[in-house]
């Protein structure tokens, strides 16, 4: 290695036990938030950090230990953007009308974060590993909830308000999560790409509509 590519020494030991780790998973959220998965490499995570690969290693073995960290940090993202658009609700003497603002608030936060962060929601989905699964940095805001939790905490609320049959809750979650991630890939990387925002927000709210009627 030359010795350009070797930051100074006064550069590396500033950081503290557990600051790197952090450092190259901010670094490897920028990469993402510029480039989607694809851009997520860990040596450029090191030179953006200024450490050698080597220091690096001792955090994320590989390439692919970094993008699902990235990853959980992506998922933990969507989920605050649905959390901000649930804190916007009203409160209502109605659990009904409630629990059917909750449904659309958090499809509402789903489909402006993949057109606000498009990087950060291609990443949170790239992967094999279940959505649901408990990363460690997959955690939402203030609910500490996932995205796909909070969806099906909005459904269990439809269906203790009494406006969902019980009977049509098991599986609603993929349902619902899969007409409203198609519209987010479609608006993203599909013909409707180009839509002007106020068209791309009526068709979400029209989404929503359909969603919640079928449900």
């Amino acid at each position: 290695m030359s010795s350009s590519t070797v930051p100074p020494a006064s550069v590396r030991s500033t950081y503290r036990h557990g600051d790197l780790r952090r450092a190259l998973l901010e670094s490897g959220v920028e990469l993402a938030r510029a480039g989607g998965p694809e851009a997520v490499v860990l040596r450029e995570a090191t030179r953006r950090t200024g450490v050698v690969p080597n220091a690096a290693y001792r955090h994320f073995a590989s390439r692919q230990a970094l993008l699902q960290a990235v990853r959980a940090a992506a998922l933990a993202a969507v989920a605050r953007a649905m959390e901000a658009e649930l804190a916007t609700l009203a409160p209502t003497p109605d659990p009904a009308a409630y629990a059917r603002a909750s449904v659309r608030a958090v499809g509402t936060g789903y489909l402006r974060f993949a057109r606000a962060e498009t990087g950060l929601f291609r990443t949170a989905f790239a992967t094999p590993l279940d959505v649901e699964d408990a990363l460690p940095d997959a955690k939402g805001g203030a609910s500490g909830l996932n995205p796909f939790e909070l969806l099906g905490a909005a459904l269990d609320r439809l269906v203790q308000a009494g406006a969902m049959p019980p009977a049509h809750r098991p599986g609603a979650e993929f349902l619902a999560w899969s007409a409203v991630h198609g519209l987010a890939l479609l608006s993203i990387d599909g013909p409707l790409r180009g839509l002007p925002v106020p068209e791309a927000e009526a068709l979400g709210q029209r989404l929503l509509d359909m969603v919640e009627k079928g449900l």
